[in-house]
């Protein structure tokens, strides 16, 4: 039984989510997607193109449907997967919800959603005029953007080029790995947003070839296109300690990994400080192995298998990535250094 993709789809009120779920549940795109929302009444869906409605779902004329959650997820999804004909994908929006991290979490967790879906990707929409604002008001729009494996910095078009620019580097502090698309009334290509395998570890290790890269020019400097924001010299420091409290870290190491001393060592790490890991993913070269050993995390809840061979000739590196907040980067450096094989 093929596996339904589902996307965590999550952003502040008004940044252009329920545009983006109306253009999903009314363009031709030729696919049948399921979007699972919190309150119908919020999505604004014109009652003309609403065909049939059960108590809890409501078929569009382009063969999509939308359903309200009144209660429980897991419920819901399993009631989705199990319907008649195909789905192509389901979108569970979350409004208002800081974190999406709980609902990702959901396709870990439960048994019957995993046989038939699985988590496809965490989708954020920022609104690219309000998102400063928020990012220092409350700790949501922080939150929403470390999650992201893809954000939609939207309404680009209502803020000067100066402004896009310090808006882009602040998402970049907090979260350098997500795939980032400038748009305006959330238009993007579906593709972008739907099947993208973000949590898939096969496709971890093809779709990230430059994942060994990022992280090491993340540590010393942040991307280079934004040295003109004025913040830009002091901002690692400072923010990183006081006021941002979210952001990302990256480990490497050079020595095998032993597999043990690490399993032990990660399943620590996301006991105890789990709530405040928000994702987290690595390629391991672990000891005595001739396959990569790929994984990935959202909170306490992890995912690993072993991946493609190692090349000949291809230099065998481990690079983890932890995003979250308040993460002591001394404690995880030294505690991955210690699972080196000696």
């Amino acid at each position: 039984m093929s596996q339904v993709p589902v996307t965590v789809l999550t952003g502040y009120l008004g940044a252009g989510k329920t545009t983006l779920l109306n253009r999903i549940l009314t363009e031709n795109h030729g696919r049948k997607y399921a979007v699972v929302i919190n309150e119908f009444g919020e999505l604004g869906i014109d009652n003309d193109i609403v065909v049939g409605t059960d108590e809890e779902i409501f078929e569009m004329n382009n063969g999509c449907i939308c359903c309200t959650v009144r209660g429980d997820l897991i419920r819901v999804i399993g009631g989705l997967a199990k319907r008649p004909g195909t789905l192509d994908g389901i979108i569970v929006e979350t409004t208002g919800l800081a974190d999406p991290g709980p609902v990702a979490q959901t396709f870990f967790q439960d048994d019957e959603v995993r046989t038939r879906t699985r988590l496809d990707a965490i989708v954020t929409v920022v609104d690219a005029r309000h998102f400063l604002l928020h990012v220092d008001d409350g700790v949501e729009a922080r939150e929403q953007a470390a999650f992201a494996d893809v954000i939609l910095l939207n309404k680009t078009d209502l803020v000067s080029p100066e402004e896009l620019a310090r808006v882009e580097a602040r998402l970049r502090q907090i979260n350098p790995y997500a795939r980032l698309h400038r748009t305006q009334k959330s238009a993007v290509a579906l593709a972008e947003i739907l099947g993208r395998h973000a949590f898939d570890l096969k496709r971890i290790l093809e779709i990230e070839p430059d994942f060994l890269e990022q992280g090491h020019h993340h540590l010393h400097d942040h991307d280079h296109e934004h040295c003109d924001d004025p913040t830009h010299d002091h901002h690692h420091d400072s923010h990183h300690q006081h006021l941002e409290n979210i952001g990302s870290i990256s480990l490497t190491s050079d020595k095998p990994i032993d597999e043990q001393k690490f399993q032990r060592w990660i399943s620590t790490i996301l006991r105890e400080f789990g709530t405040d890991i928000f994702r987290s993913k690595g390629i391991l070269d672990i000891s005595g192995a001739s396959k990569k050993y790929v994984f990935q995390g959202v909170h306490m809840m992890m995912d690993g298998d072993w991946g493609n061979l190692w090349k000949d000739g291809e230099s065998r590196m481990s690079k983890l990535v932890f995003i979250g907040r308040k993460l002591d980067a001394e404690q995880l450096r030294r505690g991955f250094a210690a699972c080196a094989t000696r």
